[in-house]
């Protein structure tokens, strides 16, 4: 039975389910929560500006644009489920570790056995493959070399980049230029540096998330021997670059207006300040060793993840308005 108010969920958050709701769930929703679909909204938006910055040069393909997009959302899906595979084979995410306190494992909680996690990779990894291989063949120029550098942090984002530091600045590239850039070439059939700066300012929203994350459970981390750029550098000094990534985005963002790069309907992000001041405040302090009572048990124990996702859910939108209403002006 198609469960829509389970998708919507899955779409917006995390959500646990027992074994016994698993069996009742209906295949899109267990791809929805196998995946960890709720992260998905930044690759979307990638493609998002990247077909928008298309459509603002004269040069908007919508069947491009349609490809593109659909190849990245599962080529990120792919990402997350091999994510949860390798972490999970490798011992990472076994006796309660940080990721199985939130949202579903399907291996770890035993809702999926490797067989039919291997079925759902193919599916999923397919779509990506042959879009991703139909693009290549549609566009000459850099098309084969952007289809291989996402297929490479596809691979080997989980291991060894995330085990060596390397995690945080992949995340930068890939949601940056390798998205909104690749985007914007695959829809106008033409490469920008312009397109690749201003997608800087949408990139550090992802790269803090994941800063945020790694913060969060840096001690397990630490423990099980995955050296993320927050266990490198540091709780404190984590804290300090992740607050200076969200100031950059604004600065960045003004850098644009000022040189006349964009006009000034991009200071509309300005209006996620209180946001952005809720979000500097949490990483000013050390996470609770403990769930406050008027924190929601849904999001525990996501704490500094959970502010950096939340402020890049106002920044973002209103990045895409202004490059919108600065387009049509």
């Amino acid at each position: 039975m198609v469960n829509l108010k389970l998708w919507v969920a899955a779409l917006n958050g995390m959500p646990g389910v027992t074994t016994e709701q698993w069996a009742q769930l209906d295949p899109v929703a267990r791809w929805l929560l196998a995946c960890r679909a709720s992260v998905l909204f930044m690759t979307l938006t990638a493609a998002m500006l990247g077909g928008l910055l298309a459509w603002r040069a004269g040069s908007f393909d919508v069947l491009f644009w349609l490809a593109c997009t659909t190849g990245l959302l599962f080529a990120h899906a792919s990402n997350n489920l091999l994510n949860d595979y390798t972490d999970s084979r490798r011992g990472i995410d076994r006796g309660n570790y940080y990721r199985n306190q939130y949202g579903v494992h399907v291996l770890e909680d035993g809702l999926m056995s490797e067989a039919q996690f291997w079925r759902y990779f193919a599916f999923t990894a397919g779509v990506a493959l042959a879009l991703g291989l139909w693009l290549v063949t549609a566009r000459s120029g850099p098309a084969l070399a952007l289809f291989l550098a996402g297929a490479f942090f596809v691979l080997f984002y989980t291991w060894p980049l995330k085990y060596i530091g390397l995690g945080e600045p992949a995340v930068l590239l890939v949601w940056g230029p390798l998205m909104v850039g690749g985007t914007y070439y695959i829809v106008a059939g033409e490469w920008s540096n312009e397109v690749a700066w201003l997608s800087l300012v949408f990139a550090l929203g992802p790269t803090t998330v994941l800063f945020g994350k790694h913060i969060d459970k840096l001690d397990a981390d630490r423990e099980k021997g995955v050296h993320t750029l927050p266990v490198l550098l540091g709780e404190q000094r984590a804290r300090r670059v992740t607050a200076a990534l969200l100031l950059a985005q604004y600065v960045l963002t003004l850098g644009l207006v000022l040189t006349q790069t964009f006009g000034w309907p991009l200071l509309l992000v300005f209006a996620s300040l209180p946001g952005l001041r809720r979000t500097l405040r949490a990483l000013r302090a050390a996470k609770p060793s403990a769930r406050p009572s008027a924190y929601s048990p849904a999001l525990w124990p996501l704490w500094f993840s959970a502010a950096c996702f939340r402020h890049t859910r106002r920044f973002t939108p209103l990045f895409l308005a202004g490059v919108v209403i600065d387009t049509l002006l």
